[in-house]
């Protein structure tokens, strides 16, 4: 609940805004993405633009990881407290809070593969293996959960469920969702993969193998992650549940070896966070160390709860980030950018309507024959994205080379006129007859590269649009 009562605040995040835009353009798969939660943020828009109906659906997310969790913990043997305990920490902890506020492909993460987690549990290998695929219709990193989680299977010598008929049928069913998304990457020369080499070429922090552990303390709040710790410990030590244990480090171990962000394995937390709380339960007995227990999950949840749930008044955050930093406390940084006042997903919350409006405003004012030929261009998905979707009707759709924009070509554009949304003006001139520096944007909260945003004119492009598209490609 704690979710629907914050999430409205600040605005559309930038890849939820890149997500309805895909989403409006069904296909089997995109650039950077299955196409499970693009049809989904668009299918939440159905009736205009709301950011409560999107953000509901990382909510349902959140709440169904959470009744989830607490069957994991019953499963385990654990009790009430145990269930409510495991529940509460997993809704706590920052990363996971995080992906139960803004709907991204990690939001079904923290849902389904829990779900697995307990398929297994049950015997269910079939009905894991589809919960896997459905997970991977959103995400890929969901295929590497699942080899993890096969691995400590097989490892664990939980076999038996392997050879059931169910297990095969749940493959075969598994097989026919996602084989018209691999069929799409690969009639598309598998861009995923050319995105993933791109992005370890400067773009995302590369993290050491003791870096990496590390923030997955930090990701899950250091007054939180001794849940989970705990919970690995108990998997490894108890025989019916090694298989979880041993697949969590597997994960961890892919994760490393790819050069994952720190987050991409968090949805395996919220099972260990329920093993964690049986463990607890185990040791603390009587209402009193369980009540302190408690006492403690609740406030160290709460302390950074404020950085991942859009709650305060920006200026407030700014100060409460500060404050935080005296002790070393903050949210690990995923790509090489300069620092927003805010934070780098906070401030991709930002600003977006404003944008829009401006290059409106920008177009209106050209004049008739201008404006008709007038395409608009950006260096970025989330800037086309926030354009294409808030602008007035009657706007022409935004090209751009990065990611899923490249795909769809120049649509319509024959060179006459472009606005380039953060165009270089040096670099417009030697590429166009004429240009002229039209406007600039401005936005202090969003992302500093998009903060005094240069906006320029381009006339008259010196070469074809056809032979200038493929050098405009940008997968990352």
């Amino acid at each position: 609940m704690f979710h629907l009562a914050a999430n409205p605040h600040y605005g559309f995040f930038r890849d939820e805004l890149y997500f309805i835009v895909c989403g409006r353009h069904p296909a089997f798969g995109y650039v950077d993405q299955p196409p499970l939660v693009p049809l989904i943020a668009a299918g939440s828009q159905m009736f205009g633009h709301s950011l409560v109906a999107l953000r509901a659906m990382a909510a349902l997310c959140a709440g169904g990881s959470a009744a989830i969790v607490a069957l994991l913990a019953r499963e385990m043997g654990g009790g009430f407290f145990e269930a409510g305990l495991a529940a509460l920490a997993a809704s706590l902890a920052p990363v996971l809070a995080l992906f139960g506020t803004v709907f991204v492909p990690d939001s079904p993460q923290i849902l389904l593969w829990p779900a697995a987690v307990l398929c297994i549990a049950r015997g269910r290998f079939g009905w894991a293996a589809v919960a896997l695929a459905i997970a991977t219709s959103a995400k890929y990193s969901a295929v590497m959960a699942g080899f993890a989680l096969l691995g400590g299977v097989l490892i664990a010598g939980e076999r038996r469920g392997l050879a059931a008929r169910g297990f095969w049928t749940g493959m075969a069913v598994s097989a026919a969702l996602l084989l018209p998304n691999a069929a799409w990457q690969w009639a598309h020369g598998w861009p995923m993969l050319e995105l993933l080499r791109n992005g370890q070429l400067g773009k995302n922090v590369e993290l050491s193998p003791f870096g990496f552990l590390g923030q997955q303390l930090a990701i899950t709040n250091p007054l939180l992650a001794w849940v989970w710790v705990m919970g690995l410990m108990w998997c490894l030590v108890k025989p019916a549940w090694r298989w979880l244990g041993i697949g969590a480090i597997g994960l961890l171990g892919i994760m490393i070896a790819l050069h994952g962000k720190a987050y991409y394995p968090a949805a395996i937390y919220p099972a260990l966070f329920a093993a964690g709380a049986v463990a607890v339960g185990s040791v603390a007995r009587g209402s009193l160390p369980r009540g302190v227990m408690l006492a403690e999950i609740v406030l160290g949840g709460a302390v950074l709860l404020p950085l991942v749930l859009p709650v305060l008044p920006e200026a407030r955050l700014v100060a409460y980030q500060s404050f935080l930093a005296r002790y070393s406390v903050a949210v690990p940084a995923t790509e090489n950018h300069r620092r927003a006042l805010l934070g780098q997903t906070f401030a991709d919350m930002h600003g977006w309507p404003e944008l829009a409006a401006k290059v409106a405003a920008i177009r209106a004012a050209l004049p008739d024959d201008v404006r008709k030929q007038a395409r608009i261009f950006t260096a970025n998905y989330g800037e086309a994205a926030a354009i294409d979707f808030f602008s007035p009707s009657g706007t022409p759709p935004v090209i751009s080379g990065h990611n899923q924009y490249w795909v769809w070509g120049p649509r319509d554009w024959d060179g006459a006129a472009l606005i380039d949304v953060g165009g270089n003006l040096d670099a417009d001139r030697q590429l166009c007859g004429r240009a002229v520096a039209i406007g600039t944007f401005e936005d202090p909260w969003g992302m500093p590269y998009e903060d005094g945003l240069p906006i320029v004119l381009c006339r008259n492009l010196r070469v074809s649009v056809r032979s200038l598209w493929p050098t405009l490609k940008h997968y990352d």
